[in-house]
């Protein structure tokens, strides 16, 4: 089964970090956001991937065409018969990639739409390059299974940005830091969607975001599931939010990470 990662978008609310780098190539721990998203699909056996690059795709395509050269040591014969060859142990990621330029400025569902061609006549999963989370990505797909529908979305509880503080006039009465919302689900970017979900795409020539469009003519059919998902989830939309991830990685406290 492959894994379509939507990579295109500018990040704007990032700029700090991404004037130079597109989003899923913001690091936490050293790794780009993107290693870590595709390292827990992998985890669950999904290994092969479809990128959707627009906005610096150049430097996804470059950090994994350098990916050998950069992480083992290579031994280098020139002349007519030049040649480079790898060393040491091989790269523990056995994961297949296509990296499609899917436009610097189309919208998601676009994105989706150009790489269609690439996969197949069968579900597929879908979500976008700024976000980890603790999903149990098997148990998701057997919920998709089961529910029968062409689409199913993640729903999770956002995390509270602010701290929250109840009073009694003057008098604090309780106070939780960064508390989760007691509100609705919302969209967690965790996707799985069959072949016949096509139909709610834009057509050729049309530009249109997945979440405003193709997904609510899905709902209108009675065709998208929700599963919800209570444990971690958190998207990298501001430097806040990657300073949060950060320290979780570097204090060992990372719920993303599958051991």
């Amino acid at each position: 089964m492959k894994t379509v990662i939507l990579c295109g978008g500018e990040g704007t609310r990032l700029r700090e970090l991404t004037e130079v780098l597109p989003k899923p190539m913001v690091e936490i721990g050293e790794k780009p956001i993107l290693w870590h998203i595709m390292s827990g699909y992998a985890a669950h056996g999904f290994s092969e991937f479809v990128l959707c690059l627009g906005y610096k795709g150049q430097v996804i395509k470059r950090y994994f065409l350098e990916y050998q050269s950069a992480g083992r040591d290579l031994e280098v014969t020139l002349g007519r018969e030049s040649d480079v060859r790898f060393l040491g142990p091989a790269h523990a990621e056995n994961w297949r990639i296509i990296l499609a330029d899917t436009g610097a400025k189309s919208l998601t569902a676009t994105r989706l739409r150009k790489v269609w061609p690439y996969l197949g006549n069968e579900t597929f999963a879908l979500t976008y390059g700024d976000g980890v989370s603790d999903i149990d990505l098997t148990a998701a797909l057997e919920f998709h299974r089961r529910e029968g529908r062409l689409a199913t979305i993640t729903g999770v509880r956002p995390p509270g940005r602010f701290g929250e503080i109840e009073n009694d006039g003057h008098k604090v009465t309780s106070f939780w830091e960064k508390p989760a919302t007691s509100g609705g689900l919302i969209n967690g970017g965790f996707f799985f969607i069959e072949p016949d979900f096509k139909r709610y795409l834009p057509g050729e020539g049309e530009d249109e975001m997945l979440e405003f469009g193709a997904l609510r003519r899905c709902v209108a059919d009675g065709q998208l599931s929700v599963y919800p998902h209570e444990g971690f989830w958190q998207c990298m939309d501001t430097l806040r939010d990657w300073q949060y991830l950060e320290d979780l990685w570097a204090k060992g406290r990372a719920p993303w990470t599958i051991k």
